[in-house]
Order: structure tokens, then sequence, then C-alpha cells
């Protein structure tokens, strides 16, 4: 079974980061591979290696994002296509949903992964976008993944608990950051990514159905009253409090 791993060049979150003049600024220039998109790598490579298959990358990103896909092929993915854009090209996550379909549509696949999210900006919606313009069958939030013949066996975490979901191939999937610890490339690893097929193809990014005006910082928060007195006065005006004010007793 074949996975094709969409990934993303992604800001350093850790970094300290600021609201100037309503962007945001990062302290440091320094991208990394998405974690989410690093945990459905990490994922793929545990069932080629115990089920065979190979795992693709693809990548939408400016030039500089050759270093992200290098990496990701260093863990040991096999090959990688980059879909080239321009650095300052508007893309939402439907933008970035439809240059990845029209990839797939000319691509041979079995099991589409994405990360759930991206760091920078966590909206969840790409890899959903991405299986309904594809028509295929699709999972979110997956913990972990299995294989049974040609079906995907999905655990996802759901709102009160896990669910487990058959996907029949071929099918995709977006992954959690909790399904597992990605791999750290070795040397070995490092030097080999360098020999793996990377294509590059230029991409035409499609209007933005979104855009975004400007980054505020979060309001803050008024101070919480303050109750003076002994404990069984404040006691008294907590109840008063709850009962006239809050009116849940």
């Amino acid at each position: 079974m074949n996975f094709t791993i969409c990934i993303k060049q992604v800001p350093d979150v850790t970094a300290p980061v600021q609201i100037r003049g309503g962007a945001l600024v990062f302290d440091t220039g320094r991208m990394v591979l998405n974690a989410y998109d690093a945990s459905a790598v990490e994922e793929a490579l545990v069932l080629t290696d115990k089920y065979g298959g190979e795992v693709d990358l693809v990548l939408v990103g400016p030039e500089k994002a050759k270093e992200t896909i290098r990496k990701a092929l260093a863990m040991g993915a096999a090959r990688a296509t980059h879909i080239v854009v321009d650095e300052d090209a508007a893309l939402d996550s439907r933008a970035y949903a439809e240059m990845l379909a029209a990839h797939f549509e000319q691509a041979e696949y079995d099991i589409i992964a994405c990360g759930k999210q991206s760091q920078d900006t966590d909206a969840g919606l790409a890899g959903t976008m991405l299986a309904a313009l594809l028509d295929v069958p699709y999972a979110t939030n997956a913990v972990g993944l299995d294989l049974e013949d040609d079906t995907l066996i999905v655990t996802r975490q759901g709102d009160t608990g896990q669910e487990i979901i058959a996907l029949p191939t071929p099918c995709l999937v977006t992954c959690s950051n909790d399904m597992n610890d990605p791999r750290i490339p070795n040397i070995k690893g490092i030097m080999q990514s360098k020999r793996k097929p990377l294509e590059t193809v230029a991409g035409t990014p499609p209007e933005a159905m979104t855009e975004v005006l400007a980054y505020e910082p979060m309001p803050e928060r008024e101070p919480g009253p303050q109750l003076d007195g002994d404990p069984a006065d404040i006691a008294r005006q907590l109840v008063d409090k709850l009962a006239t004010e809050a009116k849940v007793l």
C-alpha cells in the first residue's frame, strides 16, 4: 500500500512572535516541517515498513521549501513533488486543496495523509476540502492507523471518545500529532535524501476565497471581583451573588 503525504513548511511557532501593524512577525526566519504532517509521515513509514509499499510526498510552497521536503525525505520517504508558488502567493485552505487536487488527478495513490491542521493558521480545513474535491472517503483527527488487506483502519479521536473507522482505498486521512513521535533523521538518511527523486513543477494558485485583513492581540480580561471580610462573610456574599447576579442558585 502506497501513501502520499501532503506536507507544509511553516514558521517555527516556538519562536517569539509579535503583532506589528496588524501583521504577525516572527523573531526568527526559521521554517520547519509542520508537526502534524511529520506525524503523518512517521505513521506512513511505520506501516510501509510493516506491510510493504512506499511513501511519497507533495508540498505546495515557495522555492525555499525544498529544505523542508529534504527533511521529510531524510525521515525515509521515497520521493517528492514540489509544487512551486511565489513566496508572497495568497493561499487559503481552499487554494491549497485545489492545487493538491489538481496534482492527485494526475497521480496514482492509495492513501493520502495530511496533518489535521497546520501550525501557522490552525485552520484544519485543507484535508477535508481535498477529500471532497477528489470525492474519496476520509476520516479526520486520526490517532492511530493500521491496514487490513485494501482497507485503512483509522482510530480517530472524537468529541466523546475514540472511534474506529474502516476506509476503503483510495481514501484520505488527517492525522493528529498525538499519534506518534516522529523520528529524527540520522546522517545516513540525510545523505540519502539528497539523491532521492524530487520533481519540481510550477504551480498557479487559484484566487483565494478568504483574506486576512489584520491580526490583533487578544483583549485583556477584566479582573474578577474581590470579596472582603471574614470567611463566613465572604461565603454569604458569594452565595448572594450566585443567587442574584449569576442566577445559578
